[in-house]
């Protein structure tokens, strides 16, 4: 669990997160959502604690951040899996070695340790037979399975996504989706997602922080996003792709 208290992070002049408070439950995947220069990105690099906000806490199953000491920060960024929006594969290595790369950073596991491991992980994405391939010979949707691999292969407690299905077609998108659920379920881990895509709010949206101007303006569930009466929210929704879709299958079913 994470839990966020009155987050306040400027740069310069220009007040970025305005006291945004919040928890992000464990086993579930929460959700990031908000239009571009609604305070998304930073609020998530924040969590990450690559920004220090200048007011509020973060706590991470009851250890505030900020309180921490180097050291114990150093044992925390290690409980911590990221998916980057553009996968980042090291482009030189092979798949496996890309998934090893967290191994070797900050565990002390020896080689055959090391390869068991990446073999539990890519068969969990299915990529079993993918070890020697390197990333330029994997499709879209392959890379972010590596990238979800990688981000999972030390065990995290807590796994970040910053838009991981960007650059992907809808069918490979809900393929992605499925697959950070039910690896948060099974792994009990606390999941944060950063995300514009309302495909993914509706797949797996269990918990959903929309944020505009860096003020957390509503947050609830994909089962209750459609019945909120918060204008910004219905904006949001309304102008969306997903919704477009919707809207002009009933029309023609009409027809």
């Amino acid at each position: 669990m994470i839990e966020v208290n009155d987050i306040h992070k400027s740069f310069g002049d220009s007040e970025i997160l305005k006291g945004i408070s919040t928890v992000f439950e464990k086993g579930k995947t929460n959700l990031i959502i908000g239009q571009s220069g609604s305070g998304k990105t930073v609020f998530l690099k924040t969590l990450l604690g690559l920004f220090i906000p200048e007011q509020g806490s973060i706590s991470y199953d009851g250890k505030i951040y900020s309180k921490l000491s180097p050291d114990q920060k150093s044992e925390l960024r290690a409980e911590m899996g990221m998916v980057f929006q553009g996968s980042a594969l090291f482009d030189s290595m092979t798949i496996a070695e890309n998934v090893k790369f967290p191994l070797r950073m900050f565990t002390k596991q020896n080689k055959s340790e090391m390869n068991d491991r990446v073999n539990i992980v890519l068969k969990r994405v299915n990529l079993d037979d993918a070890h020697n391939k390197l990333p330029s010979e994997a499709s879209g949707g392959m890379q972010k399975r590596v990238a979800i691999a990688r981000a999972i292969v030390n065990q995290p407690k807590y796994l970040f996504c910053d838009e991981p299905n960007s650059g992907l077609d809808p069918r490979t998108a809900t393929v992605i989706d499925n697959l950070i659920q039910e690896i948060t379920q099974e792994y009990d881990i606390t999941t944060v997602i950063n995300t514009h895509d309302m495909n993914s709010v509706m797949e797996i949206g269990e918990k959903i922080v929309f944020l505009k101007d860096g003020i957390k303006e509503w947050e609830g569930s994909n089962k209750n996003i459609f019945k909120t009466d918060n204008e910004a929210v219905t904006n949001f929704v309304y102008s969306s792709d997903l919704f477009q879709r919707v809207q002009k299958m009933y029309l023609e079913e009409d027809q």
